[in-house]
């Protein structure tokens, strides 16, 4: 080994001589042993204090030795005090089954009290059972298998720019099954992300069968180099392969290539009781018992080794320096060494660091001048708006973009790319990891575009990734969280091709049943464009920082426009286009449905029926009440599967309003029975003709219900 590979904590040894340099690092894994009985000790803890003694032992266990080393080692660089800091290294548990020994290590750097470790997975802890951002120093929630990778690749990706920092994470091999893992794997060999360093914890079990995986896993190691990255395999029930990976991945040239480094255990190793092999166990207070006084007997041992080692420096030319540093050592792994021995080597946890970080400031500045001037006699399409009003806000160097491989459709990258390429991303066919990847940079602090086709967004990651951002509002909501004003998510999910704007693409494709999939995913803000203008308005109302989670449909093919340039966005808020006194319907709708609104209430007017429009790119509950006390026919007019009718049903439930059936009717995607479909695809005319939302279907509509009424 050479001694310019070598920055152990607080410690210069580049002026020590190879045999010195061997009997420091001969220390620290000693001391990284006694730190392994700290944590596993504490990890037996915290299942007597869990709400239903739980523990999921397994990979807890087997993660222990890969963690302590990267934690105790000198390998990371992390800021416990302010852990949004930019710069420092980020670590992502991505196999977040093994949360109990990231909170013993966490508890003992000083990210958060001890005294969180009690009581977990209960309704009141902030210690679950899974790790999230309302744990402090967490950066996202995992859990749902493959994902925290992806988005430890994002914080990879975001740290190639200044200031630089690496990025860690663990996965397991039963996670390894999932596909979207390779997703990202694919795209983090092939952008050359060598600041990336990935921990599998193959302990060749899972949940339904400890002792092995469901199917035979081929060699991990071929397979990542397969993907163009850096490999080792390390025998994991010991901590000098550990350590020596990580030094080379940390200290050693960088070579173009991603880390993985496949850490070889067993489920539950370093356990006594073989009852803790299993996934998931509840355990007894008498094996506690047994397990904490066998690990404490070890631990003894183990301070006596180093206490050996120690007296064995005596005489050594050396020996007083190798001594000093392995004092200074000890402390720095939260260990309480004597004034001149090692002696006992208590652990000594804490203190707590963390406190409620910076506030941080996320409005984009941008020069409005420059922003696009929309004539509302010409037609467009949302990509150009989208493009030409990027180039604007992407001077800003906080605003990011990820595509999977429909570029051309939202017009993020051309526009993006126009100022900062490294910012403007795409991942290919691969949404996942493209979702992922925008958590990835929304978590550190910038407005972060994604983008696809309407069906081809995940809801498994949306749903975690709204996880995550919940709890990032808890954390900065209460009165003890460690996250300020700011540091929520601001992830905008431009959606193209909805309702029917698909068209000839196929049913697959076909944007009818997205929002009212999505509209069940918490914290999510849903808004549907119907205008060029309107669309604008609503990039720049996202600009402003602080809009959380956005679902963002546009309009594919060019559309007239509807609003002027004094038009501003508010959420919540529909807006009435037509109305008059002697209206006897009115015409609900968004997107281009409202356009053919437009075109039925002009054509009613001709046959001298009154009909208002009101456009509702989101919901406005006040508004729809309004209406609906008015006594008017309210005709929700949509080109998908009723997302306006479902909520308006839901606003009259909340408010305890009766509905009659006779003031309500609904021209939507769902079939004769009022049940979900989906839609084969077609030109919009012949979609429109066959759904009966053409404005001369409407009208007739109209007419009949008041005819009969």
């Amino acid at each position: 080994m050479s001694s310019s590979a070598v920055d152990l904590p607080g410690l210069a040894v580049h002026d020590l001589l190879a045999p010195e340099e061997y009997l420091l690092r001969k220390a620290v894994i000693k001391l990284l042993e006694v730190k392994d009985s700290d944590v596993r000790i504490c990890d037996v803890e915290q299942s007597r204090d869990a709400v239903d003694k739980g523990l999921h032992s397994g990979g807890a266990f087997s993660a222990v030795v890969p963690l302590t080393t990267l934690f105790y080692g000198g390998f990371i660089n992390v800021d416990v005090a302010d852990p949004t800091r930019r710069g420092q290294d980020l670590f992502t548990l991505s196999k977040g089954h093994a949360v109990a020994t990231l909170a013993s290590i966490y508890a003992d750097l000083g990210y958060f009290d001890p005294a969180v470790l009690k009581n977990s997975r209960s309704f009141s802890s902030i210690l679950n059972g899974h790790p999230g951002p309302v744990l402090p120093g967490v950066q996202i929630a995992t859990g749902p298998m493959g994902q925290g990778f992806s988005v430890a690749q994002g914080f990879a990706i975001a740290g190639r720019t200044s200031p630089h920092f690496d990025s860690y994470a663990m996965v397991g091999d039963g996670e390894l099954q999932e596909g979207n893992i390779w997703e990202g794997v694919m795209y983090a060999g092939t952008k050359h992300l060598d600041n990336l360093c990935v921990l599998v914890d193959q302990n060749n079990g899972q949940l339904d069968i400890a002792t092995k995986t469901i199917f035979p896993m081929p060699r991990l190691e071929t397979v990542f180099e397969s993907f163009g990255w850096q490999t080792y395999g390390v025998d994991a029930s010991q901590y000098e392969g550990v350590y020596a990976a990580l030094e080379k991945f940390r200290y050693g040239p960088r070579n173009g290539k991603p880390t993985a480094i496949v850490c070889h255990s067993t489920k539950g190793y370093g356990g006594f009781s073989d009852f803790l092999n299993k996934h998931k166990v509840s355990v007894p207070d008498n094996l506690i018992d047994q397990e904490l006084a066998m690990h404490r007997e070890l631990r003894r041992a183990r301070v006596e080794e180093v206490n050996q080692f120690f007296r064995s420096l005596d005489g050594h030319p050396k020996g007083k320096a190798i001594q000093s540093a392995i004092l200074e050592l000890a402390q720095r792994m939260h260990l309480k060494p004597a004034r001149s021995t090692p002696g006992d080597l208590e652990p000594s946890m804490g203190p707590v660091l963390t406190s409620r970080v910076p506030p941080r400031d996320k409005r984009i500045r941008y020069e409005a001048s420059q922003l696009p001037k929309i004539d509302r006699s010409k037609e467009y399409a949302a990509s150009d708006i989208v493009t030409l009003a990027m180039k604007v806000f992407a001077k800003d160097p906080r605003v990011v973009s990820v595509d999977a491989d429909l570029a051309s459709t939202s017009g993020l990258e051309a526009g993006i790319a126009a100022v900062d390429q490294k910012r403007a991303l795409n991942v290919g066919v691969a949404e996942a990891n493209m979702m992922c990847l925008g958590e990835a940079f929304a978590a550190l602090g910038y407005n972060t575009w994604i983008s696809t086709f309407c069906p081809f967004f995940h809801w498994e990651v949306l749903r975690r990734i709204a996880v995550g951002a919940q709890e990032r509002v808890e954390a900065m909501e209460s009165t003890s969280g460690w996250l300020s004003e700011g540091h929520g998510l601001d992830l905008t999910l431009l959606a193209t091709g909805p309702n029917f704007e698909t068209r000839t693409n196929g049913a697959t494709h076909m944007g009818n049943d997205d929002i009212t999939i999505f509209d069940g995913v918490a914290h999510l803000r849903i808004i549907d464009v119907s205008c060029p203008q309107q669309l604008l308005s609503i990039m720049k109302w996202i600009m402003a920082g602080n809009r959380g989670l956005v679902y963002l449909r546009v309009l594919r093919a060019p559309s007239a426009v509807i609003y002027g340039p004094d038009y501003v966005f508010e959420f919540g808020k529909g807006r009435i286009l037509k109305e008059s006194a002697g209206d006897k319907a009115v015409i609900i709708s968004t997107s281009r449905g409202v356009h053919e609104a437009l075109l039925a209430a002009s054509k009613a007017a001709e046959q001298g029926l009154g009909i208002g429009v009101v456009d509702m790119p989101s919901i406005d509950e006040d508004l729809l009440l309004s209406l609906y006390d008015s006594g008017k026919l309210l005709c929700f007019a949509e080109q998908n599967n009723g997302y306006l009718l479902q909520n308006f049903l839901r606003i009259l439930y909340r408010r305890k309003v009766s509905c009659d059936w006779d003031r309500i009717m609904a021209v939507n995607a769902l079939d004769a029975n009022g049940k979900p479909q989906y839609i084969h695809s077609g030109t919009y005319e012949e979609l429109i003709e066959a759904f009966k939302l053409t404005p001369a279907h409407l009208v007739s509509a109209i007419r009949d219900r008041i005819g009969a009424q």
